[in-house]
């Protein structure tokens, strides 16, 4: 059998860093009182255009972090990063949260309220404008911005489907 010379990229662990969110308590009232349980919306990434989402549910603070984080490596996208913006404008949408982001020239940095702007710095982009319209929930606008980060294609993507060069693709 001939080896292949195929290398699969895996992301160190030590490489992924992790922001909380949100972290929201639930009241269950029964019969015995209130049990209380905790929802953690967390992002990871390493800066370097991967980035992803997770929701973590337990009776425990660090344990609904923790199955946070576990969920958000699991769900891990790539961005297309150009000179520490993104490549072009683009809506996201999820359920009633809707985010707009747009590049940004060298030392904008990252204009972005609360849930967006965890989700830009974690994946690496340090030069965006962004606007949420809709709900503020985090759990939506960090799907929504999500959304919006998983649509954006690169210069290669679209000259390979279009089946140009990167010269033509740059020089119409």
């Amino acid at each position: 059998m001939a080896k292949s010379n195929v290398q699969k990229f895996k992301v160190v662990e030590s490489e992924i860093k992790e922001k909380l969110v949100s972290l929201n308590r639930v009241a269950k009232v029964t019969k015995g009182g209130r049990t209380f349980s905790f929802a953690a919306v967390v992002v990871a990434g390493d800066g370097k255009g991967r980035v992803g989402q997770g929701l973590g549910k337990a009776r425990d603070v660090s344990e609904a972090i923790t199955k946070g984080i576990a969920d958000a490596k699991k769900n891990m996208i790539t961005v297309p990063i150009v000179k520490g913006s993104i490549p072009h404008a683009q809506k996201g949408k999820y359920g009633a949260g809707k985010v707009l982001i747009r590049p940004a020239s060298e030392g904008t940095g990252v204009i972005a309220g609360g849930a967006m702007r965890a989700v830009l710095e974690i994946a690496g982009i340090h030069n965006v404008l962004a606007k949420s319209m809709g709900s503020s929930n985090p759990h939506n606008v960090v799907k929504a911005t999500i959304d919006a980060l998983s649509k954006l294609r690169g210069a290669k993507e679209i000259a390979h489907q279009r089946g140009l060069t990167l010269e033509q693709v740059y020089n119409g």
